[in-house]
């Protein structure tokens, strides 16, 4: 099989614990793109959080894409156009800081380019660290959110966000897409809207079958992309029932999984590679 487009999660994925691209990996991503494959970013990270990656890359020079906010946003990397965009109502906004209050844990929000909070907490903090977005606290998160926004997460204790996870799949089925990205990240996003689902929106625009893809993930926010593709690859550092779903499991974030699976199903279709 000949590949034409890798998709990449970022944070313990492509990224390493220091959230930097090891040299293997670039390297191996870099040829791929010199050679015709696209390399598409998709994180749960908001659009603004992911372009100093993107820019390292060089996506615009080869003409990629970013799917932002766990595919909530679908940008043209080379044209800047925006692509798809879905958004949370109002009246949604405030279901979930309603739900969060009633399951005692943290909220926060993307507006602009800040991250937007009721209460100061260390989950938040992590996300204001990886994202580089300043954290704007508020007294009423839902005054303070006065628009639609792509993304709403709520933050806690891993073993307490895994109860209130598997609670409000169940709860919410009908209204939000509901998943996990870390232990302490709950992420809600309009129904229907995933990786998966925009990253086949993506490729229908592009004339790329699914079979021709590679997308590799660690984390339960990448299920649905890597049961979507061809080739659908789990990191090394991903939960057992994440792997279990994966056609390929390869090596961890900090062990060159990415480049591993770039060198010996991409690159080796090409010579003087």
């Amino acid at each position: 099989m000949t590949y034409k487009m890798i998709v990449l999660d970022l944070d313990d994925t492509l990224l390493r614990d220091d959230h930097t691209i090891s040299v293997r990996t670039k390297e191996a991503l870099m040829k791929a793109q010199e050679n015709g494959v696209k390399v598409v970013l998709a994180s749960g990270r908001p659009t603004y959080g992911m372009l100093p990656i993107a820019d390292e890359l060089d996506l615009d020079k080869y003409g990629s894409f970013i799917l932002s906010f766990n595919g909530g946003k679908i940008i043209n990397y080379e044209t800047k156009e925006e692509m798809f965009s879905s958004t949370l109502p109002l009246p949604a906004i405030k279901k979930l800081y309603d739900l969060s209050q009633r399951e005692g844990v943290d909220i926060h929000t993307y507006v602009g380019d800040e991250i937007i909070a009721e209460s100061d907490n260390p989950y938040t903090r992590i996300e204001s660290d990886l994202t580089r977005l300043p954290i704007h606290f508020v007294n009423s998160f839902v005054e303070g959110v006065q628009e639609e926004v792509v993304k709403v997460l709520m933050v806690g204790d891993p073993d307490k966000m895994k109860s209130i996870t598997e609670r409000l799949q169940i709860e919410l089925a009908d209204e939000f897409s509901v998943m996990r990205s870390k232990p302490f990240f709950l992420e809600f996003t309009e129904k229907g809207v995933t990786k998966g689902t925009s990253l086949n929106q993506l490729i229908q625009h592009l004339g790329i079958k699914r079979e021709e893809v590679i997308a590799m993930g660690d984390s339960y926010n990448d299920q649905e992309m890597i049961e979507f593709v061809g080739l659908g690859v789990a990191m090394g550092n991903a939960p057992d029932d994440i792997k279990k779903i994966a056609d390929h499991v390869t090596d961890t974030n900090m062990n060159d999984g990415v480049a591993k699976v770039v060198e010996e199903y991409v690159l080796k279709n090409f010579v003087n590679v």
